[in-house]
């Protein structure tokens, strides 16, 4: 028997168990280590509530969870409940799918003040994250600006725009459902560096705020290349530019605007005491394509600055780490002594949910060929049980979890698929019920 450690239960996680059993069928034992009591990651916590169909790959998942070769291990903290080399000592590979969940900083004056919010926090604190339930972003402004030009921008300036009613099936929880519904925000400043054929913007996301019953999108095509200059790009970024020329035909009667502001560079933060304005050079593209800036400056009024402007994944003691590029050390997955990383954690940033799973299998590839089949000499599941009964630590089920869903369903809104907890004292409390 293998035993194998994954450490995050997030879509890459979740992708390299379904591959450890394919590749090494019932001749392997997998634990999902999580710092949560609720598995998922990024489903849960970063998918926008809105968006319940791509949550929904969560049963996919939910699958691989019920097999009797993987368990899941909640509200275990890798670095403080159990390090890396003791993991190491009890399995016979240890996967790293952290993800990446901390915001990259506003490395700019005033990028600190009171209001100018990252977007991982500002997305936790809608999606009901624990360490971001308290957050309380200033919505008692008329104007807001993200910067960005992927898709996070797009879902924080569609949330930001929505009305109580067209939360209706989504699964936002109640804290933030009351503060939206009563935002003072008439006008979202959408951010970017460069100019509409550089967006990252996926078609689906980018069409749906041209739907919006309060809010338009608004464009100034004079920002765009000619028309013609679309049939160079991808398809699908062909089709999310003629979604933004579309949007300079629309009526701009309704009473909240997102304005997409392009080649535009944020050079500083100002306000007495707290986000008043928002600083910008406007830029060109060279050669290159980069953005470089013309010297021209100008202001936008605003209360709340949310960046989408990346994220990184936080280090773990021993771990060979890569600070610029917010990931760690590893060459196509490999870290080395049995250590393995997937998804973000190996990439950093980059791709849609999807784009992990190649990683998982990959990975558990590599793995088969460094450890073999058949029997090895590691204790995996036993041993860790033992280790951290004797340090106290108090772990969660996926079968716990299912009584935190079903807790979750059963106190959810009219139309909503769940009210999540959103502190952990309410999920381990609810294991009960």
């Amino acid at each position: 028997m293998r035993h194998v450690a994954v450490i995050g239960s997030g879509p890459a996680g979740y992708y390299c168990a379904e591959a450890l059993q394919k590749n090494f069928g019932d001749g392997v034992r997998v634990d999902m280590i999580d710092r949560m009591p609720v598995p998922y990651g990024l489903i849960r916590f970063g998918v926008a509530p809105d968006h319940q169909s791509i949550k929904a790959v969560a049963k996919r998942y939910e699958k691989v969870a019920l097999s009797e070769n993987v368990r899941f291990v909640g509200n275990v903290l890798v670095g403080r409940d159990v390090s890396i080399p003791e993991l190491l000592e009890l399995y016979d590979a240890v996967i790293l799918a952290t993800g990446a969940p901390d915001d990259r900083t506003l490395e700019i004056p005033g990028g600190d003040l009171p209001g100018v919010v990252g977007s991982a926090a500002f997305v936790g604190w809608y999606n009901g994250h624990p360490e971001f339930a308290d957050l309380d972003p200033p919505l008692d402004v008329e104007a807001a600006a993200v910067i960005g030009n992927g898709n996070v921008a797009l879902d924080v300036a569609r949330i930001l725009s929505k009305t109580p009613a067209e939360f209706a099936g989504s699964d936002i929880v109640a804290h933030a459902f009351s503060k939206l519904g009563n935002s003072a925000i008439r006008r979202i400043d959408v951010l970017g560096r460069r100019g509409p054929h550089q967006i990252a913007m996926t078609p689906k996301e980018l069409g749906e705020l041209g739907h919006l019953e309060e809010a338009v999108p608004i464009v100034d095509l004079a920002d765009f290349p000619p028309a013609l200059d679309d049939a160079l790009l991808e398809p699908g970024q062909r089709k999310s530019v003629t979604h933004l020329r579309d949007f300079a035909g629309l009526a701009a009667d309704k009473p909240k605007r997102i304005v997409f502001d392009f080649f535009a560079k944020p050079v500083a933060v100002e306000g007495e005491g707290k986000v008043e304005r928002l600083i910008v050079e406007r830029t060109r593209l060279d050669e290159r394509g980069a953005a470089v800036g013309t010297g021209e400056t100008y202001e936008i009024p605003c209360g709340l600055v949310v960046t989408c402007i990346g994220y990184k994944t936080p280090p773990i003691p021993g771990v060979a780490y890569e600070e610029d590029r917010g990931r760690f050390a590893n060459a196509d997955g490999v870290i080395g002594g049995g250590l393995y990383c997937v998804g973000w954690a190996r990439r950093g940033p980059t791709g849609t949910i999807g784009t992990n799973r190649p990683d998982g299998y990959e990975v558990a590839e590599r793995i088969a060929a460094d450890v073999g089949q058949g029997g090895g000499r590691k204790e995996g599941r036993p041993g860790l049980d033992r280790l951290l009964e004797s340090r106290g630590v108090e772990i969660v089920t996926f079968r716990d979890w299912q009584r935190i869903e079903a807790a979750e369903a059963a106190r959810a809104r009219e139309g909503s698929p769940r009210e999540k907890f959103v502190a952990i004292a309410e999920m381990l409390g609810a294991r009960g019920g």
